[in-house]
């Protein structure tokens, strides 16, 4: 079987364009009939490993990719990282049989807008794949949540009001840029409070302070997402 599949292009230019970079025919195959049945998502094409999957973007520059973690020939995590790097406008979903911390914290990293379980629900993966955006990092609060419960107990300085605002918008996976237009500051003071929070609670990126912060009772996921 081949490992690269290009589908004709839709006549209905305001569907979202998406690629499905995964090894598991079957999955892929469903998933591209699924997002066809859809009037504003389109799959352009699909590739079953890494090598083919990057040709792809490059030939038909798709909105979003959907992408494995695992695949024959490589990482998912660092082709996501490529990806990122070289187009910083594409919106990559990383997706995954598997979930931990370390898997987050690298997705995050990678400049992946969006984590979701293999095992999800698909019109869950279908309102990921309409809303995300370029910047943010979403996760599902029920992955939230699990993570919160493997995490431990943090004890640190309590957090400023601001502070808890910001914290409260990157769980709900809003950008910097929109977190600052939203409260009505400077990009470099939301950058300021960022520091402060990651400081506060001892960790070293944003999705370890949500997850943190959750575990104290500082914020709440679902009222965040």
């Amino acid at each position: 079987m081949s490992s690269i599949t290009a589908s004709a292009p839709r006549e209905d230019t305001r569907s979202t364009r998406v690629l499905v970079v995964d090894d598991h025919t079957v999955f892929t195959q469903l998933l591209a009939q699924a997002l066809d049945h859809e009037d504003d998502l389109s799959c352009v094409g699909s590739a079953y490993d890494i090598r083919s999957g990057m040709a792809l973007v490059e030939s038909l520059q798709p909105d979003v990719v959907i992408m494995d973690v695992r695949l024959d020939d490589g990482d998912g995590i660092a082709a996501t990282a490529a990806l990122t790097h070289r187009f910083p406008d594409l919106v990559v979903v990383v997706l995954s049989a598997f979930v931990d911390a370390a898997l987050l914290t690298r997705a995050a990293a990678a400049g992946a807008a969006a984590l979701i379980p293999k095992s999800g629900d698909l019109d869950d993966m279908l309102r990921t794949l309409r809303t995300v955006r370029p910047g943010e990092f979403c996760v599902e609060p029920r992955l939230l949540r699990q993570l919160v419960g493997a995490a431990p107990v943090i004890r640190g300085p309590g957090l400023t009001d601001r502070e808890l605002q910001v914290l409260r918008m990157l769980a709900a996976g809003i950008n910097l840029g929109s977190t600052a237009r939203e409260l009505g500051i400077s990009l470099n003071t939301t950058r300021g409070h960022v520091k402060s929070i990651l400081t506060k609670l001892d960790v070293h990126s944003q999705l370890e302070a949500v997850v943190v912060a959750v575990r104290r009772g500082l914020i709440d996921v679902g009222a965040a997402s």
